[in-house]
């Protein structure tokens, strides 16, 4: 009885400890180190007003972007579109990402990994803006679109002043 009891609390233990690991592409991203960057600042007041369910994952837009050398604006643009900022997607998916077909384990995950892949990808690597909404979306219209809604989220560089109230 002792060992079945014994052996019971390893495999518990075990399977708890497996809970906590990690997925290689998962990211776990501080709030607080993005807090006062008038990027997540304006980026939460844009999610905020469109009361999207993204809005807590606000410091990982930045974060991805910023570890990818991408423009801050590009990744809520497309979720914005491609998904009503969060309100309309499956597969934890909110970038329509390869026609909604891939699953990604967490919308977290799904932000680092989209994030990662405009980046590296042979298809978007080393492209303009332009070039890169064509790739991921050839409608005419899109990159128009995505372009309208990063100026609503306003300038590539913000400053404190321009943050509104």
């Amino acid at each position: 009885m002792k060992k079945r009891l014994t052996s019971g609390f390893v495999l518990l233990a075990s399977f708890l400890a497996s809970q906590n690991t990690l997925h290689p592409h998962q990211h776990i991203t501080s709030t607080l180190s993005y807090i006062k960057d008038p990027r997540y600042v304006r980026l939460k007041q844009f999610l905020r007003k469109r009361k999207s369910p993204l809005e807590s994952l606000t410091a990982d837009f930045i974060a991805a972007a910023d570890r990818n050398q991408l423009d801050w604006r590009l990744l809520p643009a497309i979720a914005t579109l491609e998904s009503s900022a969060g309100k309309r997607y499956m597969n934890n998916n909110v970038f329509g990402w390869d026609s909604c077909k891939v699953r990604f384990p967490s919308v977290r995950n799904g932000i680092h990994h989209v994030a990662e892949r405009l980046s590296e990808s042979d298809l978007y690597r080393d492209k303009d803006l332009d070039e890169i909404l064509r790739t991921y979306n050839p409608y005419e219209p899109y990159p128009g679109r995505i372009k309208r809604i990063m100026q609503t989220l306003g300038p590539e560089t913000p400053d404190q002043s321009s943050i509104p109230n």
